[in-house]
């Protein structure tokens, strides 16, 4: 049933370019999509804002190539997916986002904000790959098969990903205290 509205969403924007219809369409992924992007940039809140932004105009723009051949989240999540890759190599980061700061805003806002930065640190111990694995498996609870859509690896490669990016953060969490 939502796969439908999404289709008619999508729909009423191609037909009649009814920007109401997209809007929709923003409102219901737009937190996901900006935490998406949020654990990627490992807290960074204002890169996260601007990478969201970018997603949502690519979306617009390209919505005619929309197929319905997966489910219109799972291509959202394709096109936020290439945006973070278009922006890692774009800035050509040497550094493995270890700059990326946490925004400090959210130390006044959350009670749970040294676990959430301590996660964020494991998060930016991964390989890019493995942490998008992760984030979309574990924080975004999609499933191994839309994962493989998402990052077009094999579904046998997404499960790889996931136990190494798990391993390591497990490592790292561990040797900073949790666990014990």
């Amino acid at each position: 049933m939502e796969q439908l509205s999404d289709i008619a969403l999508v729909t009423q924007v191609l037909l009649t370019h009814n920007t109401r219809a997209f809007d929709k369409l923003v409102k219901k992924y737009q937190s996901p999509i900006r935490r998406f992007f949020l654990n990627l940039t490992c807290g960074d809140k204002e890169l996260s804002d601007d990478l969201a932004q970018d997603t949502f105009l690519k979306a617009y723009t390209n919505l005619a190539s929309f197929r319905n051949l997966a489910n219109f989240s799972t291509w959202l999540y394709r096109i936020a997916y290439n945006v973070f890759y278009d922006y890692i190599r774009s800035v050509k980061q040497t550094e493995d986002l270890e700059g990326a700061s946490v925004d400090a805003s959210l130390s006044t806002e959350q009670e749970d904000f040294g676990q959430k930065a301590d996660v964020y640190q494991a998060l930016n111990k991964l390989k890019e790959i493995e942490r998008t694995c992760i984030t979309l498996f574990y924080m975004e609870e999609l499933s191994i098969d839309k994962i493989a859509g998402i990052t077009g690896c094999p579904a046998g490669t997404v499960k790889s990903h996931l136990s190494r990016g798990k391993e390591k953060m497990a490592r790292y969490l561990k040797q900073n205290g949790y666990g014990r």
